[in-house]
């Protein structure tokens, strides 16, 4: 097959090697299809790599020479633009993470559906719990930049951008990882307006896309087609819709006009004439796209009855008749009566009270928002309407009506002493919200213009309802209110009179307010009759000398929003005051009385802040995510430590508790609580952090108790638990009153000094209502100090004449630290005691007396039996017994022939003793057996 030769340079087109290194390239033809020609013209040295046209400009490859762009087309020179998003451009892909369902095949329950999509005039994210990317990969040739549009207004979404331009491949990616809690759909991040520069040329302009266009050769960038006009894809002018048609700005098409309804027009209230009259008007809504005179449209209401304008707002005064203006400094005024000074003894209470909505005041603006739609840019989000504010019309459904209202700082009252205060002031606004679709109104905060977050939402109607927040820090702060009738996008109205309403917004304590009251001097000093003097944190006016006198030991005086105190206040069980005596704290250690026993505690070790990480929890796309707690039980003198931090995207590298306090979002309170979401392991997701909250703000105090809820097991020790008590009086919509921590701790030996922090069993997520959360820290730092109650002692056997003394603590031990057990000890000894020998003598002497006593009586017997023998054998010789007088022997007689008695029947010792005792008894007469061979006879002496 032969191959023609490329004449044309249609069959061609030129491209530009890879720089080499010594910063050259070179261009070079290449056939539209491989192969399909030949003869193709020869390399030619380019163009430096870093070249690049200017603005406006293409690099024309035949030429290598920079040319302006054609009307209906735009350059950006070395940079590239994407602001038509009817499908995802090329280059960009849309990742999404997959995440492993357990095997059941569900495909519901993966991400595979799961990507960014294209709307036209942006990209919108998922809007379910997967994590998806949007990555573009770009190739730059010198230092660059990138920007672009965003949306992002759901804190249950998490949306990250990745980018470290240099010269060479740059991958730049968009990520989101949505948060179903409670089954809430989430609201998707919108994108749009992406440009990055450093390219180092383009070798064509780019054509203006439908609804823009650009009149004039060279142009940088299109322009929108204003209302009423449209325009298609690379155009240089915009065509006219019909008499009957309309379009809004941007538009590409024309559409129909609908007759007019109710839907069309809204009700507002004239400002303040000079007769301070106001009057209700209707008007359409701008801009008009209805049409009056045809079948089926509605005309406008007639105006209402000119009435009285309302009164100024507190702090203000009338002045013309139509126009408030706030009172002068040191001055006050209810609204309704001309401006006044304090009385002697007081202070002007400063702040914001708005409560009356005849124009907008001076620190408060209104706007429209909508990254996807640009024609409420122009307009008011919202109107205001004598006894309210109300949200605006807007140019479509979903637009985000905006009112913002600016606090440069907070003035505490002199009384209050700024290191001392825990409140620096509080926003309370009453509102309500009357809905018939998915509406929702948003209350946000900018601390010293960082970024706007998300305080509270409140979603479909509301009925009229006050909420409170407390700013804990001296700081320019943002209030906005945003309102949405819905988030899904739509040409034709039909939420229009679905609105929001704010009837008051009364700010405590701002810088610039004006004063509506007066409130006595606290722990003050007189001046001027008017003018507050403070004393020094830590004193209080002494009566007698009008004086300031410090207070007393462990007692504080901060004065905060306690007007007309005098007296300083104890500090509670287990606190102290820090040494200005204006604040009391709690140095981790304290007493208590148990049993006539003083029961002392070291809680030091517990001081540092202590984490515990529950769950983990899953998503219904298989998302896992924890609830991290921090908790700083004691705080550092009052100052409350436990730090939580929103967008920390590498939690492994870094350490939440010493993190800048310049970081965008984060509180710092006794006890936090933030939502994690881990690493995926694939390096593709590393860990998040966001929606931190503060659930102490206010430490109450301590108290020991034996018995606490249900909501721990008993404890095995004896020692009772102490419960640290906590409040956050912050309000949200599920706790109206605010949170309350409570933090038991229990003693247990086994544990080590830092100790083990756990939650509820029957409430992983550290509380069952939401609004109370309960936390068991189990340590050995909660026991008791030791005292020499707790250990007893062992004495050893003497042993060598010395004695050793043991101590021991005594089973089960409930104390530690204090005390430590006393060393052995050692004494003399003897081996046998005093005591010991007097018993062994008194003994010896007792036997030896009874051996005596026993040989004696025992001979003397002997005898007078000799002596009763020797009478019965006399008496048998003469067979009768001799007289009574007679019948004796004479002393010694006989004696001789005592071993020849033979006796007839040997008597017991028994016997013996018996008849000692009856001769001991005094009887005269005795009585001994005889025998003979011919009969026995009794004797009597």
């Amino acid at each position: 097959m032969a191959i023609s030769v490329c004449v044309f340079q249609t069959d061609y087109y030129f491209e530009y090697t890879e720089c080499d290194s010594t910063g050259s390239r070179w261009r070079v033809a290449i056939p539209h299809r491989q192969g399909s020609c030949s003869g193709l013209p020869e390399p030619v040295r380019g163009t430096d790599c870093t070249f690049s046209c200017e603005a406006g400009e293409f690099l024309e490859m035949s030429s290598q020479q920079c040319t302006s762009c054609a009307a209906g087309s735009y350059s950006l020179g070395s940079g590239v633009r994407f602001d038509q998003w009817d499908s995802i451009p090329a280059g960009f892909s849309s990742l999404a993470t997959y995440m492993d369902s357990g095997g059941s095949g569900d495909d519901s329950m993966t991400c595979n559906n799961s990507s960014w999509t294209a709307q036209g005039t942006h990209l919108e994210s998922n809007r379910d719990d997967c994590t998806v990317a949007l990555v573009y990969a770009v190739h730059l040739m010198k230092q660059g930049s990138v920007s672009f549009d965003y949306q992002y207004v759901d804190s249950n979404i998490f949306f990250e951008f990745f980018v470290n331009l240099k010269s060479g491949t740059n991958i730049l990616y968009w990520r989101t990882t949505g948060m179903l809690l409670g089954g809430k759909p989430v609201k998707p991040v919108l994108l749009k307006n992406i440009q990055i520069e450093g390219v180092a040329y383009t070798s064509e302009c780019f054509p203006c896309r439908p609804g823009t266009f650009s009149k004039t050769p060279g142009s940088s960038s299109c322009d929108l087609c204003p209302r009423n006009t449209y325009s298609g894809k690379g155009a240089s002018s915009c065509t006219p819709c019909s008499k009957t048609q309309y379009s809004q700005e941007g538009w590409s098409q024309c559409k129909e006009r609908p007759p007019c309804s109710e839907k069309d027009y809204f009700q507002t209230h004239t400002a303040c004439d000079s007769d301070g009259k106001t009057q209700i008007l209707y008007r359409w809504v701008e801009p008009q796209v209805c049409l009056e005179n045809v079948t089926g449209s509605v005309t406008l209401p007639p105006s209402g009855e000119k009435e009285d304008c309302p009164p100024c707002n507190p702090g203000f005064y009338m002045h013309n008749s139509s126009t408030c203006l706030p009172c002068p400094q040191g001055t006050y005024s209810d609204g309704t009566t001309e401006c006044q000074r304090c009385p002697g003894g007081t202070e002007p209470s400063l702040g914001y009270e708005y409560k009356w909505w005849n124009i907008l005041p001076r620190n408060m603006k209104t706007s429209c928002f909508n990254v996807g739609n640009s024609k409420c840019d122009e307009m008011n989000g919202w109107e205001v309407a004598g006894d309210h504010i109300r949200s605006g019309v807007g140019g479509s459904d979903n637009d985000y009506l905006i009112l913002n209202l600016r606090v440069p700082g907070f003035k505490l009252p002199t009384s209050v002493d700024d290191a001392s205060a825990t409140e620096f002031g509080r926003i309370t606004f009453i509102f309500e919200t009357n809905c018939s679709a998915d509406c929702e109104l948003y209350f946000m905060i900018d601390v010293n213009r960082k970024s706007t977050n998300v305080v509270e939402s409140w979603v479909g109607s509301k009925l009229r309802q006050a909420y409170t927040h407390i700013m804990t820090k001296n700081a320019s702060v943002s209030y906005t209110w945003a309102f949405q009738r819905t988030n899904k996008a739509s040409d034709v109205r039909q939420y229009v009179n679905d609105i929001a309403k704010i009837y008051s917004i009364m700010v405590t304590n701002a810088m610039d307010g004006s004063a509506s009251g007066c409130h006595a001097c606290a722990m003050m000093s007189q001046r001027d009759g008017s003018s507050c003097v403070p004393c020094p944190a830590g004193h209080f006016i002494n009566k007698d000398t009008n004086q300031c006198q410090e207070c007393p030991p462990n007692t504080f005086l901060s004065g905060h929003h306690i007007y007309g105190q005098e007296a300083c206040q104890p500090c509670g069980p287990g606190s102290q005051s820090n040494k200005e005596h204006s604040v009391c704290f709690n140095d981790c250690s304290f007493s208590h009385m148990e049993q006539n026993r003083t029961l002392t505690y070291d809680l030091s070790a517990l001081s540092s802040v202590g984490s515990i990480m529950n769950g983990p929890s899953f998503t219904s796309k298989g998302t896992k995510y924890y609830h991290q707690f921090n908790i700083s039980l004691c705080g550092a003198e009052g100052r409350k430590v436990a730090m939580c931090t929103d967008n920390v995207t590498d939690l492994s590298s870094k350490d939440l508790q010493n993190e800048s306090a310049d970081l965008n979002n984060f509180v710092e309170t006794f006890v936090c609580q933030s939502t994690i979401i881990p690493a995926d392991g694939r390096g593709f997701r590393t860990s998040l952090s966001s929606q931190s909250i503060s659930l102490a703000d206010t430490f109450l105090g301590e108290r020991m108790v034996f018995i606490i809820s249900d909501l721990f097991p008993e404890s095995s020790w004896k020692d009772p638990d102490i419960n640290f008590f906590y409040r956050s009086p912050q309000p949200t919509a599920s706790c109206l009153n605010g949170r309350s921590t409570v933090v038991t701790l229990r003693c247990n030996a086994e544990k080590s000094a830092r100790g083990e922090l756990t939650v509820p069993s029957k409430c992983p997520a550290g509380t069952c209502n939401g609004c109370e959360f309960h936390f068991l820290w189990e340590s050995s730092s909660a026991c008791p100090l030791c005292t020499e109650t707790d250990y007893h002692s062992i004495e050893g056997a003497c042993k060598g004449g010395v004695q050793d003394t043991l101590y021991v603590w005594n089973e089960p031990k409930f104390c530690t630290k204090g005390v430590p057990l006393p060393n052995k000890t050692s004494a003399h000894c003897e081996v046998v005691s005093l005591w010991v020998k007097a018993g062994i003598g008194g003994g010896a002497f007792m036997a030896v007396l009874l051996v005596c006593l026993t040989c004696y009586f025992w001979k003397k017997n002997k005898r007078l039996e000799y002596k009763y023998s020797r009478l019965v054998m006399s008496a048998n010789k003469d067979c009768e017994l001799p007289a009574a007088d007679s019948c004796a022997l004479a002393e010694g007689e006989g004696e001789e022939n005592e071993d020849d008695v033979v006796y007839s029947n040997t008597p017991s010792l028994l016997g013996k003793l018996k008849a000692i005792a009856s001769k001991a008894d005094g009887d005269n007469s005795e009585s001994v057996q005889l025998k003979s061979s011919q009969s026995e006879r009794w004797v009597w002496g």
